[in-house]
């Protein structure tokens, strides 16, 4: 009795042992659901928590742009390529879009202030501005055109010489109409400087009027404050009606980036997504779902 007290006594030490033991193999281990999550958020940069926490990916995108950022009048709903891959990366965090309409003239300030988390509003990269913030790889490439009245007789970058053309406030076309003209020969080289280049008080050979928006343009062309709107294609492609019609040329490809704050955590998440959609075509579908691929 005495024997098997004490056998029993060894076995079920050796059997809490060995329920101890497996309690210590109870922690996931690497790879498990429950340590991925951990993981992430103890991984993720600040910038980029902050936006899971909040539940909301702040944007600034167009309103009025349609096939990139337009906001029906009637719905307050927002479409386009761009609001496209702006509800996918928030879909990749696991929280909701929040849009903001902007202008050329405000996106940056936004951006900097912290009111919004990123840009997408056919927003050029350029390496003046690749100073100021971080831009993912392009997701589209555009043309600078200029449309113009039938009824004005215009059709090339010669024929725009002493003319006044209306461009967006904070916008690179007029820069890079100008820098066409030079090039074509219209306007002479000696006279243009591009680091001290200003829309506002250039004179030779052309003028600017600078607007808060593509539709004042637009209404500026009709009532004559301007003989030509200049601005990337396809953002004048809405403009293009029955009794206007393009110049001739094209010039200075656009391509747009997703901009975000200079050296942040979230810039590199926003250009591996879009690295990783343009290798797999997604992009390319969304391009041809919004009509742009023409």
């Amino acid at each position: 009795m005495r024997k098997s007290r004490k056998l029993f006594a060894l076995c079920l030490a050796a059997f809490m042992a060995l329920a101890l033991l497996a309690g210590c193999g109870d922690e996931p281990a690497k790879g498990s659901g429950t340590s991925n999550a951990a993981v992430d958020k103890s991984s993720r940069p600040k910038d980029v928590q902050a936006v899971v926490d909040r539940g909301v990916l702040r944007v600034g995108v167009k309103n009025v742009t349609k096939g990139f950022g337009y906001q029906d009048p009637a719905t307050g709903e927002f479409s386009g390529l761009e609001v496209d891959l702006a509800n996918k990366i928030a879909e990749h965090l696991g929280v909701k879009a929040e849009f903001t309409p902007v202008t050329a003239a405000t996106r940056t300030a936004l951006l900097d202030s912290g009111d919004i988390d990123c840009v997408l509003a056919t927003f050029t990269i350029t390496d003046e501005r690749k100073k100021s913030w971080d831009f993912t790889t392009p997701y589209y490439t555009d043309h600078v055109g200029v449309l113009v009245q039938n009824s004005s007789g215009i059709k090339t970058l010669a024929d725009l010489k002493g003319k006044t053309v209306g461009v967006s406030s904070g916008s690179t076309s007029a820069k890079a109409l100008v820098e066409a003209m030079v090039k074509a020969g219209v306007i002479p080289a000696e006279s243009y400087d591009a680091k001290t280049f200003d829309p506002a008080t250039w004179t030779s050979g052309i003028k600017f009027k600078q607007y808060d928006d593509y539709p004042a343009i637009s209404t500026a062309l009709s009532a004559g404050e301007v003989d030509a709107f200049c601005v990337d294609k396809s953002i004048l492609a809405i403009y293009n009606t029955g009794d206007r019609s393009y110049i001739k040329e094209e010039f200075a490809p656009q391509n747009y980036g997703i901009a975000t704050k200079k050296d942040s955590g979230f810039s590199k998440v926003c250009d591996d997504l879009v690295q990783g959609w343009l290798k797999d075509n997604t992009i390319k579908t969304l391009i041809q779902k919004n009509g742009l691929d023409k």
